[in-house]
């Protein structure tokens, strides 16, 4: 009797976990626009990330000693743990599967981690306290605006991201083009008729994100922010471990990772409330 072993799939499963580490890496938007702490070496479940203030010069007087500036650092507390999925590829499927079957495996797990850690990221734009626009009303690009000017005021350094509902870059893309009758007004207006992205506003980049959700009055909260804003402390990324069920004839493919998200900076991030509806 021919018996299906781990050793007989070690390639199946280096391909899947490498596809599904790529995948979650690549497909989690707004991790690449956060500060991402690598913890791994660290012990316990919790991490302290020290905030530096900023500290003022002043004028002296020549001959006149410097009196030293106190730099007392705050910190804020992020607590990790871990997320999980699990696929099952039977015996059948390993044997007789058409195509790239670890590939497609690699990616259904790393797409759903990706997916987990940008809703854990979406789900502190709603605490910043600083935000434009309001429920039921439809996104302007003057909140945009607004929105960089704020984090230029408050002295905010780095290169400022705006992430929306693709209902709410619907109806900007709108604004922006006269309801779309008009495409020849301008460079953004152009690009955002014959593409369908806006790109830059007001120095900020704005991208589409479905993983920002609507609420049951088809609002939704978007956030325009630098990458200090917000952390993401990385205990382990994206890791499986085959388990065998041999009652199953199958194999149990579990994907798990262990982070933390948290706020940092409250002055470096500004919340956008508007409509999500196509209506």
């Amino acid at each position: 009797m021919a018996l299906t072993v781990t050793s007989d799939l070690s390639d199946l499963f280096q391909n899947i976990i490498q596809e599904a580490i790529f995948t979650a890496q690549e497909k989690s938007l707004v991790r690449n626009f956060v500060s991402v702490l690598d913890i791994s070496g660290t012990s316990g479940n919790t991490v302290q990330i020290p905030i530096y203030p900023n500290v003022a010069a002043s004028a002296i007087a020549e001959g006149t000693d410097l009196a030293s500036t106190a730099i007392a650092t705050s910190s804020v507390t992020v607590a990790v743990g871990e997320v999980g999925v699990q696929a099952v590829l039977t015996d059948l499927a390993a044997k007789t599967a058409m195509g790239d079957t670890a590939g497609q495996i690699g990616r259904v797990l790393g797409e759903a981690v990706a997916k987990k850690m940008d809703q854990d990221l979406i789900g502190l734009f709603t605490g910043f306290t600083a935000g434009f626009g309001s429920a039921g009303a439809e996104i302007t690009p003057a909140m945009i605006f607004k929105a960089a000017a704020t984090l230029r005021n408050n002295n905010a350094e780095g290169n400022p991201v705006c992430i929306l509902h693709p209902y709410q870059a619907y109806q900007l893309k709108s604004e922006l083009t006269n309801a779309f009758s008009n495409p020849n007004a301008g460079e953004i207006q152009s690009s955002a008729m014959k593409t369908g992205y806006v790109g830059m506003l007001g120095g900020v980049s704005i991208y589409e994100s479905s993983n920002i959700a609507v609420d049951a009055e088809d609002d939704a909260i978007g956030c325009v922010f630098i990458p200090s804003a917000m952390g993401l402390a990385v205990k382990w990324d994206v890791n499986i471990e085959p388990q065998r069920d041999a009652s199953l004839r199958a194999w149990e493919l579990n994907a798990t990772s262990a982070y933390g998200a948290g706020m940092l900076l409250d002055v470096n991030g500004v919340k956008l409330t508007s409509d999500a509806s196509l209506a």
